[in-house]
């Protein structure tokens, strides 16, 4: 258990839903102080409610491919708490899309809530968190390690995570500030449905996706947080730059 985070101030994007919310219930369970955004706010405030054991709570709803709405969040993250020891970013879509499918307009989305918003945290992060020698922990994805089709732009972004966090995490070494990612595989959570499957569809990947990972199943949320956990923890204190596959050995498969 990641026990050095009591009283530690977490910053948890995305935590309306999935891997962001089981992230944010995790590190209350673990005594932490929470910044949680998302931009739902009933569905924020359902996850604060969760949040079961944290000792303070900030809740920020917003739309972070907005500058003004990141610059906000840290801003109220500083304001309330005086520093910053973690910065999640979880926040994240995913859509179904091939080169022949595919837009502009689309791309530019995904990139933007993707990509573009979490350099912009992160860069605003870093100063309070080269103070702390805190962690950052981005949320990645096996399709940042592997190539899928059909899901082309999501691929791209996520490999432009994993490359975002070995960079930064060599740039912040010196200041002993830690920066890695998790790379779930198929987790039960809402992204499927929200790129267009129905409950049956769902069901049917599911049942799938039982062959295309190695252990026989797809994950759960908490797996996912329990990691991110670790790797902000004291307890991976020498641990940098490392993209963590969560994914019950999917990315070392090959078809057969």
């Amino acid at each position: 258990m990641a026990t050095s985070m009591q009283n530690k101030v977490v910053l948890v994007t995305g935590a309306s839903s999935g891997i962001g919310k089981a992230t944010a219930i995790h590190f209350a369970l673990l005594g932490s102080k929470l910044v949680i955004t998302g931009r739902n706010e009933s569905a924020l405030q359902e996850t604060a409610g969760a949040c079961k054991g944290a000792v303070d709570i900030v809740q920020v709803v917003g739309d972070l491919t907005k500058e003004s709405v990141v610059e906000g969040l840290m801003q109220k993250t500083i304001e309330h708490y005086g520093q910053l020891d973690v910065l999640v970013n979880s926040a994240g879509i995913a859509k179904s899309e091939s080169i022949e499918t595919t837009s502009l307009e689309q791309y530019d989305m995904l990139m933007n809530v993707n990509v573009r918003s979490v350099y912009h945290l992160t860069m605003l992060a870093v100063p309070h968190l080269i103070t702390t020698k805190g962690a950052i922990v981005n949320v990645s994805s096996v399709t940042g390690m592997r190539a899928f089709p059909g899901v082309l732009s999501y691929c791209v972004s996520k490999s432009a995570i994993d490359q975002f966090t070995r960079c930064i995490a060599l740039e912040l070494a010196p200041k002993q500030v830690r920066v890695n990612s998790v790379n779930p595989g198929v987790i039960v959570t809402d992204i499927h449905k929200r790129m267009g499957q129905s409950e049956e569809q769902y069901a049917q990947f599911l049942e799938h996706c039982k062959t295309t990972h190695a252990l026989g199943r797809v994950g759960e949320a908490e797996e996912v947080a329990k990691s991110i956990a670790f790797l902000a923890s004291s307890d991976s204190s020498f641990i940098t730059g490392v993209q963590l596959a969560i994914d019950g050995g999917r990315h070392v498969m090959c078809p057969r």
